[in-house]
C-alpha cells in the first residue's frame, strides 16, 4: 500500500461503526499489522493514528426525543443546547439535552460550531434531502413503497380544500413525471 495514493482510510469496526484512519501517520511496514491488530479494540484518544469513532448516520434509529431535537434544530436553522430545551414540550434537563445532543453529534446528525463560552448545533444534512429521506420512510414503511397510495391518502384526508393553484400545480407535477418516465 502506498500511503501517499490514499488520503483517509476507513475500516468498519464493527459493521455500523467506522475508524478513519490516517494512513500518513504509518511510519513503517509494521505500523500496518498493528492498526489490524489494534482494531479488535477501541484504541485511547491519545493513541498515534486513532482519530475518531463513529456510528454511520441513519436517520431511522433516532429516538422520539432525538427526533423531537432534530425537528427543532431544522426549524431553527441553529441552536445552543439552552435554546433546544427552552423549544422541546415536557423538556428533560440541561444536561440531558446536552447528553443528547453530544449523541446526535456522534450519530453525524448535527455539528457543533463555538459561539464563545456556548455550542452552537447545526445539521450535518441538508432540510431539503432529510425531508426527502423521510419522506421515503414514511412510504416504504406505511404504504408499502406506493407514491399513489400516499398521495391519495393525503387528498382524502385533508382537512384543507384545495384551491384551483395548488390543484393545477399537482397536475403540472404528474404530468411532468409522466412526460419524464416516472
Amino acid at each position: 500500500m502506498n500511503r501517499r495514493d490514499l488520503s483517509l482510510l476507513e475500516i468498519r469496526y464493527p459493521s455500523h461503526f467506522l475508524l478513519h484512519f490516517d494512513p500518513s501517520l504509518l511510519t513503517s511496514p509494521t505500523d500496518l499489522l498493528n492498526l489490524q491488530h489494534e482494531v479488535g479494540f477501541l484504541a485511547p484518544r491519545g493513541h498515534r493514528g486513532f482519530i475518531e469513532m463513529k456510528a454511520e448516520s441513519n436517520p431511522a434509529e433516532l429516538s422520539r426525543r432525538e427526533r423531537q431535537i432534530m425537528d427543532l434544530i431544522y426549524r431553527l436553522g441553529k441552536a445552543t443546547a439552552a435554546e433546544v430545551r427552552t423549544g422541546l414540550a415536557d423538556p428533560p434537563s440541561y444536561s440531558a439535552v446536552r447528553a443528547l445532543l453530544r449523541v446526535l453529534e456522534e450519530k453525524g446528525h448535527v455539528r457543533h460550531e463555538h459561539d464563545g463560552p456556548r455550542y452552537v448545533y447545526l445539521p450535518t444534512v441538508s432540510r431539503d434531502k432529510a425531508k426527502r429521506s423521510a419522506l421515503a420512510r414514511v412510504v416504504r414503511t406505511f404504504f408499502d413503497g406506493s407514491i399513489e397510495n400516499a398521495v391519495s391518502t393525503l387528498l382524502d384526508s385533508s382537512a384543507k380544500k384545495l384551491s384551483d393553484e395548488e390543484l393545477d400545480r399537482l397536475a403540472f407535477l404528474i404530468e411532468r413525471a409522466r412526460k419524464q418516465g416516472r
